[in-house]
């Protein structure tokens, strides 16, 4: 379960009051608004990313408000994937377990699982700079997911594809966190995408977010 309650969040002249909503476990949930209006905000809220005045975010029916994004089990694809230059494909869904200092056969055999589900094992040993699009989102997918997060957040993950990937990339995540048993939010402008995975969708307008 994904939920946040009553949260006041405040930047400078900008505010968002008594924003609520709910995802069940295993469900997808889409998040939708004009830009500029908050859905970032309340995704980094929830990441843990922004601090919050006030109001609770829950997950799994733990209150995580106060800790910090490393310890509330999430995993976070920012817009555009974000990346490492540096790194092989291989080192980027390996990346947060060597951070955990998991055993070397624990990540040797997670980075074949996640790229044998992508379709990326061909890609291992590539640096993102020679990635199409939609191989970038399924490298950063699979390095989100790649220590069995249980909640999932994704900031237009999908905004950069081209309608003829489009379809593709949707069934990839559809079908990849139902058999991680993730449960997930997504910001989009797309009502495409929106109506494509979201099992809940909201819209956040003038300060105030409703469930369509």
């Amino acid at each position: 379960m994904i939920a946040v309650e009553q949260l006041l969040i405040r930047q400078g002249d900008f505010e968002l009051k008594d924003i609520g909503l709910e995802l069940a476990d295993g469900e997808y949930g889409v998040l939708m608004g004009r830009s500029g209006c908050g859905k970032t905000t309340v995704l980094e809220a929830i990441c843990g990313l922004r601090g919050v005045q006030s109001g609770r975010v829950l997950l799994g029916g733990q209150d995580v408000t106060n800790l910090p994004p490393a310890d509330r089990g999430i995993g976070y694809v920012p817009q555009d994937g974000a990346l490492f230059p540096r790194m092989k494909v291989w080192e980027q869904l390996a990346f947060s377990m060597l951070v955990r200092k998991l055993p070397q056969a624990d990540i040797e055999a997670r980075v074949r699982e996640l790229a044998d589900n992508l379709g990326i094992k061909h890609l291992l040993e590539r640096f993102p700079h020679g990635l199409s699009g939609g191989e970038t989102q399924r490298v950063a997918l699979g390095r989100a997911l790649s220590i069995k997060p249980r909640f999932l957040c994704m900031d237009e993950p999908l905004s950069a594809l081209d309608e003829d990937i489009l379809e593709e990339i949707c069934e990839l995540f559809t079908k990849t966190l139902k058999k991680e048993n993730v449960t997930a939010l997504h910001i989009t402008h797309s009502k495409t995408e929106a109506s494509r995975l979201g099992d809940v969708v909201f819209h956040l307008d003038g300060g105030v977010l409703n469930k369509v």
